[in-house]
């Protein structure tokens, strides 16, 4: 098999019934195109919906879709824990990882493919992604979506952003990151990766359940010598917040435990106790801000995301101890080396173009 697309659900038989057949009618129509090819591999592609312990209607959704396999987990594993799971009975080329609230164009998947195909030293991609709810408001140009958008990047102290995205600001889609690039990392939204390097980096982090670990996933194949890439000829539109809404405290909880986590995990030595250090006043500034804005419960979140991570710390030392063994790249280009703080509160620099070129 050349690729698995999965789609990882957890009682989301409405997301099934709104999104499954765009998935399942493209790669029905790749399988077809490459069936009559000469030579062609016998099962192209596959569509796999793995179950974390559902208890809606999720199973006899799919049941409508006769290429769609099943896989029925006992319990709900989370993203991370669920999706190493059913990766692990896959023998596939690549595997995409693909959530359930993920519309797809008709040819999203084959600029993926023909990209790591060419590519060898290329682990992962990811599509354009853009926004689901703008599209169908009829928004032109559509906006971007909040998780992935064009691609990722990070800045020194751990805080995420993309191409289309830098914290709440979202830009429209009007051809402005159409090139393929290489970035940090991948969105867990779709993200189409080798098979084999997944394995053989232990794929993602169960103990991070949610949230990041696909940039935690990410940074070990950075550091160890991989590449990753946006290939935005390839097009999707996300829901998002399909299973968290996006100020859910639950997703405050797991965004800033877990990034604290992976920094701990992946950052060199000699970076590590100053990131930390910056670190700890900024996300209780946070925490305060959570506060005066009426969100008392994401404020008490951060706080509890670093009691968390402090009692974590003595699990994950032998796992850091192993990343850093391995490392093979001492600084990773795609990381920038300035504050997205700074630039984006300070500076007033709220889009890609305005932070992260001014620090290429």
């Amino acid at each position: 098999m050349k690729v698995s697309v999965i789609i990882l659900n957890w009682n989301g038989a409405e997301m099934l019934r709104r999104y499954l057949p765009s998935v399942n009618r493209s790669l029905r129509s790749l399988q077809d195109r490459f069936a009559a090819r000469p030579a062609s591999p016998e099962g192209f592609c596959e569509l796999i919906v793995a179950d974390n312990g559902s208890t809606d209607e999720s199973q006899a959704v799919v049941s409508e879709f006769q290429d769609v396999r099943w896989v029925a987990f006992d319990q709900n594993y989370g993203f991370a824990g669920g999706y190493n799971r059913i990766i692990n009975q896959v023998d596939s080329e690549y595997v995409v990882l693909l959530n359930s609230d993920v519309e797809v164009t008709e040819h999203w998947l084959e600029p993926l493919i023909t990209y790591l195909d060419e590519h060898p030293d290329v682990a992962a991609v990811q599509p354009k992604i853009l926004s689901w709810l703008s599209k169908e408001k009829g928004d032109q140009p559509v906006l971007f979506e909040y998780a992935g958008a064009c691609g990722g990047y990070m800045d020194q102290l751990g805080y995420p952003y993309c191409r289309g995205r830098l914290f709440s600001t979202v830009e429209a889609d009007a051809g402005q990151y159409n090139t393929n690039t290489d970035i940090f990392w991948a969105s867990g939204a779709c993200l189409c990766v080798r098979t084999n390097i997944y394995k053989e980096l232990g794929g993602l982090d169960a103990g991070f359940f949610a949230h990041q670990e696909e940039i935690d996933l990410c940074w070990r194949m950075n550091s160890r010598g991989y590449k990753l890439a946006c290939v935005p000829s390839s097009v999707v539109y996300h829901l998002g917040g399909g299973a968290l809404n996006y100020e859910h405290p639950r997703k405050t909880f797991l965004n800033f435990r877990n990034n604290l986590l992976m920094l701990y995990k992946n950052l060199p030595c000699c970076r590590l106790l100053p990131t930390l250090l910056i670190r700890f006043p900024m996300d209780y500034a946070a925490a305060f801000h959570f506060l005066v804005t009426g969100k008392g419960a994401n404020a008490w979140a951060v706080v509890k995301a670093r009691i968390d991570f402090l009692k974590k710390i003595r699990l994950y030392r032998p796992i850091r101890q192993e990343n850093i063994r391995l490392a093979t790249v001492k600084q990773i280009p795609t990381i920038c080396k300035k504050s997205l703080i700074i630039g984006y509160y300070l500076l007033g620099q709220h889009h890609f173009k305005d932070f992260h070129t001014a620090h290429e």
